[in-house]
Parts: structure tokens; C-alpha cells; sequence
């Protein structure tokens, strides 16, 4: 159906754009090439009326005066490196440390504050936007020039199939993923009445500022447990400070895999996670507070992150995030909408 393409404003004299997909079904995707961020997602529910299940605004300005990261590429390293520091080929590098002692989603300025190249392509599965981005050597501290491309693209099946691919000169860490967040009654009430299912038997616990431990532990027996569907609300009381852990996916070849679903039984909204990750990240909304938009309240938005673990660059035991020169990082991950 194309790709629709209007300015959406402007940072430091650069033109910032607003692209919307639609497929055959009527569904709609908008991105910004500003932070590649997806500003929604219409969907119709059961009886057919439209409405955007993920959050965000409506212009630029509202991202440009801080969010959460909606919708956002995170980068070079989703979700947190302890104390900002690992040591790679005997050499310590430091990074801008922006979450209590940590660094979280790639420092000050990640890969959600800067304006991606953007550029309608054509696929054997219909048009795509592709995003580039050249994050220059020692960049918020991570050494490496490293190339990134990310193509979003919506197909007649309803999946918003994102795939990433970056190069570097120098060994370096890497880690990307969407942070979306999804409410499926389009912020009519909170998600924890979403039934949630994880493929998932284990994960990675953490200390009190969630940086994980280095342990693999089983999930059976804990109010972390999604390995059949139950409701996000049904033990998040139990949880101290709500879901934001680290899910380990069965998936150490990197094949394409079914990782989450989620069913609203109120609008008949489902979703399907795939990806090629080994971990998926779900974050309830912990820290929304209705200051950025009177609907974005807390618990009124969950987060599906398809990554590698949280500070793996110190945990030799996880899988690997370095990528060295003559190697190319991939990833796939796919969210599918359907209705019943």
C-alpha cells in the first residue's frame, strides 16, 4: 500500500518526518526517522473499530521534551551496563552513567535521540522504511565506528517485522531492540488485565538496581512465572516494583522463535512475539506517572523488549554481545496483530 511520508518538524535545522505504513487490512504503523521511533499502531478490535495501541504523541515537540522511550530504537545498548564500565581487550571503557550507578539504553544520547537516515525501499514482501545511522567511535563511550540499519516493515499478514543489522571497525558491544509500549483499549484502562503468556522456563534475577547477578534460575514456583497465560495483574503485587526482568528465550542458535503473546478478551486484540533474540525484556509501566499525557499513567503500558541480558558485557556466562570487524550483527523480530 506505501509508504506515506510528511514532516513532523525539525531538530538543529534537520528535517524530522512522520512515515505511515498501511497494508492491505487497513492497519497502520507511523514512525519518525527522529529516534525511529513508532509514534502508534491502529488496529481494529473485535467489532472493527480503529484504535492506536501504542503509546506515544503526536508531535515531535512532546518527544523532544522527554519521554520514557516510547516506541523508540534502543542503543548501542538496550537496558543496563552495571557502573557504566566493561573491559574489552584489556582496556576499560567508560560510559555516561544515567540510571542510578548503571547506564541504561545506550547513555545520554542513544540511538532514540538522534535522527536516523530514512528511505522507502522495496522488498520481496512489499516496502519497507529503512533507517541508517553512523554511530561514530567512542560515541557515549563505546569504541568502534558502527554502521546500523533497521527496516520496519508491515506486511498483508499483519506483522510489523523489524530487522536489525550493524558493522563495526573495532570490537564492540551491541544490543538493540524496540521499546513500544502496548495498551490494546488504546489507554482506556490499564494492562493488567492482559493475559500474557512468556515461552519462557528461566531467568535472570537481579539486584536492587537491577542489574542481574550472573544466575540462570527457573521461574516455576514464582510470581514471574508466564509459561501458560494468566493476567499481568494476577501476582504483579507480589513483585516488588512491578515486572521489568529479563526472560530467557530456549534459543541459543539464534532461530526465529515464538517468544510472548498477549490477548485483551475485552477488544479480542492478540499479539505474537518472534524474534531471534535470547532474552525478552517485560517492563509493566512502573514509572509512568501521567506526567508526560494524563493517559500515560502507571501500569498503562507493557514492553515486549527482544534483546541479549542485561549487562552482559561483565557476564562472560551470557551470550555474547561483542561484535568484531568482519562480522555482521542480525536480528529479527516480529509483532503480530490479530483479532478474535
Amino acid at each position: 500500500m506505501g509508504i506515506k511520508s510528511e514532516k513532523f518538524g525539525h531538530i538543529n535545522g534537520v528535517d524530522v518526518h512522520l512515515y505511515t505504513l498501511t497494508n492491505s487490512n487497513g492497519i497502520t504503523v507511523r514512525i519518525t526517522n527522529y529516534g525511529g521511533i513508532i509514534t502508534s499502531i491502529q488496529t481494529p478490535d473485535r467489532n472493527g473499530r480503529m484504535t492506536n495501541i501504542a503509546l506515544g504523541f503526536d508531535t515531535l515537540d512532546k518527544y523532544l521534551a522527554g519521554h520514557p522511550y516510547f516506541g523508540c530504537i534502543v542503543g548501542r545498548y538496550a537496558n543496563r551496563i552495571a557502573k557504566g564500565k566493561f573491559t574489552l581487550n584489556g582496556r576499560q571503557y567508560s560510559l555516561f552513567i544515567n540510571n542510578g550507578n548503571n547506564t541504561l539504553h545506550g547513555g545520554e544520547k542513544g540511538f532514540d535521540k538522534v535522527v536516523w537516515h530514512a528511505s522507502a525501499i522495496e522488498t520481496a514482501e512489499g516496502q519497507a522504511l529503512h533507517l541508517s545511522y553512523l554511530s561514530s567511535d567512542m560515541e557515549e563511550g563505546y569504541p568502534g565506528n558502527l554502521t546500523v540499519d533497521v527496516e520496519y516493515m508491515l506486511t498483508a499478514k499483519n506483522e510489523l517485522k523489524i530487522y536489525y543489522t550493524a558493522t563495526t571497525d573495532q570490537p564492540t558491544h551491541i544490543n538493540l531492540t524496540n521499546h513500544t509500549y502496548f495498551n490494546f483499549t488504546g489507554c482506556r484502562r490499564d494492562i493488567l488485565g492482559h493475559e500474557l503468556q512468556i515461552f519462557a522456563n528461566d531467568y535472570t534475577p537481579s539486584d536492587e538496581d537491577l542489574i542481574p547477578t550472573g544466575e540462570i534460575r527457573p521461574l516455576q514456583g514464582t510470581p514471574l512465572n508466564f509459561t501458560v497465560f494468566k493476567p499481568i495483574g494476577k501476582d504483579i503485587n507480589n513483585v516488588k516494583g512491578g515486572y521489568d526482568h529479563n526472560y530467557v528465550l530456549a534459543n541459543p542458535d539464534g532461530q526465529l522463535i515464538t517468544a510472548a503473546k498477549v490477548f485483551d478478551s475485552e477488544s479480542g486484540r492478540w499479539m505474537e512475539v518472534l524474534t531471534t533474540e535470547p532474552g525478552i525484556q517485560l517492563y509493566t509501566g512502573n514509572f509512568l506517572d501521567g506526567t508526560t499525557d494524563a493517559m500515560h499513567k502507571k501500569h498503562y503500558g507493557f514492553c515486549l523488549e527482544t534483546q541479549h541480558y542485561p549487562d552482559s558485557p561483565n557476564k562472560p556466562q551470557f551470550p555474547s554481545t561483542l561484535l568484531h570487524p568482519g562480522e555482521t550483527y542480525n536480528q529479527l523480530t516480529i509483532y503480530k496483530f490479530g483479532v478474535v
